[in-house]
């Protein structure tokens, strides 16, 4: 039962300003730190200036807490009443809703503005998926990637029963006779931009492990298996990962050969009756590797480079990598000794792997320009809020040149990574998946190359704005200091941002046609 709270003037607070009766004024709320104040962290000093004993501390407050603070049980407990005749203005974010903040979202996801991509339906599903990140997705999200533990197996059932797993795959057959969001989007109407909004809203936790081990190996190693297995294979283990059954992990890079796939040595041999494979070799980095039932393999064989999904079983060994982002992700090294495996377990044609790992690369590095995109965003509507709040010199952060600059060089290259990247999604929608592994590796790997390089500026930008808050693990600056920290992931993993580059102009050198002179 909560406890009623009274009403009092601006005087009658600043009567209450000595060391054994202390009270202060937070946008409007009346609080009582007399007994709290030799619990602070700064220590009681800070409460006894005469700007702040007994007076309207909300400037000196913000200047130094994010409103969460406020939140917590044991500081709302301290709040005795509120002013008369004033109301807060500051509030918590309302689960589902969109953030005022200037270029918190996509311009064509904004009140006022137009598009050619999103419709009503669309701004709908945003909504819906907002609401679960924020109820659902986010506090388990900020314990997980505290613990270092998987993404809580209730969760992951909770995205199942939604659909959400299955909307990550893109649209297709795999939707079929599934409700989605409660019904929000019929399966056959679910398109790539529906798919956009929720790789983008899945990313605003900004727990940059704990994305990636939110069956993002299922993301990226489930679609050989869509598109090149046989249906007995495919029907069986598409239910079980969509359904949260079972976990799933592509597994093609290791210590040997990470952007370069042709190089890889883990081996694929079949026995003399021609019924299995066994398979020999180890892969590394390899995301939901320590918890995935399911591998997608790539091989060498005697026919070339094969995709081969491989179940856990013994000879299937996994262990712990430690990374610069949290293990929730479940980042793997995996050994493969004389596994054996049916050949019907074969992804595509046999020495055809080449084909069905770069075709797959193309929504994998899709799927990362979303987050890559999102979490830019996510930066600079942080640093809008901090250049706004932030006093220095007497005036507020924003008021210095310099900072205006950095702003805006952020905004700019985040706009317009969104904006490739819509334009991109538009491409994909109107593309069979043959179209797209022909037409749009380049494309794509471009912009993943752009998008990389974009937010590590960003990062950079950001630490500068906030000061040392910007390297400090908690408070202020907590945001800025985890994607800086794990900014450089998108540079490396789905390949490395400058064979990504260089990939982009080789495919644009060789459709160059003949007759083109100067």
């Amino acid at each position: 039962m909560s406890k009623e709270l009274k009403v009092f003037t601006r005087e009658e607070v600043a009567q209450h300003n000595k060391e054994d009766d202390l009270w202060i004024i937070i946008d409007a709320k009346v609080y009582d730190v007399t007994r709290f104040k030799n619990l602070h962290p700064g220590g009681a000093s800070v409460f006894l200036p005469e700007d702040i004993a007994g007076q309207d501390a909300t400037d000196a407050f913000y200047g130094l807490h994010r409103h969460e603070v406020l939140l917590k049980p044991q500081y709302q407990r301290l709040q005795i009443g509120i002013i008369k005749e004033e109301k807060s203005v500051i509030y918590s974010n309302i689960p589902g809703e969109l953030s005022k903040v200037p270029y918190a979202e996509p311009l064509g996801l904004t009140e006022g503005y137009h598009t050619p991509y999103y419709t009503e339906g669309h701004r709908r599903f945003q909504r819906a998926a907002r609401q679960f990140v924020d109820e659902i997705l986010t506090p388990d999200a900020l314990a997980r990637e505290e613990d270092g533990k998987r993404p809580s197996l209730s969760v992951i059932q909770k995205m199942a029963d939604l659909g959400i797993l299955a909307m990550t795959m893109g649209p297709g057959p795999h939707l079929k006779g599934r409700t989605l969001f409660g019904g929000i989007v019929k399966p056959e109407e679910f398109d790539r931009f529906h798919e956009l909004i929720l790789a983008q809203e899945l990313c605003r936790p900004n727990c940059r492990g704990y994305r990636d081990g939110q069956n993002s190996g299922a993301t990226i190693g489930l679609p050989p298996i869509i598109h090149f297995g046989r249906p007995e294979l495919r029907d069986r283990v598409v239910e079980e990962v969509l359904s949260g059954k079972k976990f799933l992990s592509l597994a093609i890079s290791e210590a040997f050969a990470g952007s370069d796939v042709s190089g890889l040595r883990t081996t694929a041999t079949k026995t003399p009756d021609g019924k299995f494979w066994i398979i020999n070799g180890t892969k590394k980095w390899i995301t939901n590797g320590t918890f995935s039932d399911y591998f997608t393999v790539g091989c060498k064989t005697d026919k070339g480079l094969t995709v081969i999904l491989v179940e856990r079983q013994e000879g299937v060994e996994t262990k712990s990598i430690k990374t610069s982002y949290s293990s929730a992700a479940g980042t793997a090294y995996i050994t493969f000794e004389k596994v054996k495996v049916p050949v019907e377990n074969t992804l595509g044609p046999e020495g055809g792997g080449v084909f069905v790992i770069l075709s797959n690369f193309n929504h994998e590095r899709w799927a990362m320009c979303c987050g890559g995109a999102r979490n830019m965003r996510f930066i600079v509507e942080e640093c809008l809020k901090w250049v706004n709040q932030r006093k220095a010199f007497g005036k507020p952060l924003h008021s210095q040149a310099v900072i205006r600059a950095k702003l805006a060089d952020m905004i700019a290259k985040t706009e317009a990574a969104q904006h490739w990247l819509e334009n991109i999604t538009y491409q994909m929608q109107h593309m069979d998946y043959k179209q797209q592994a022909q037409l749009l590796a380049g494309p794509i790997a471009l912009l993943k190359m752009f998008i990389t390089r974009s937010a590590q500026d960003v990062a950079r930008d950001a630490v500068q704005i906030f000061g040392g808050r910007g390297i400090t693990k908690t408070g202020m600056g907590k945001h800025i200091e985890h994607f800086h920290r794990t900014v450089p992931f998108d540079a490396i993993l789905g390949g490395a941002e400058d064979v990504l580059g260089d990939l982009g102009v080789r495919q644009a050198i060789k459709a160059m046609p003949k007759n083109a002179k100067l």
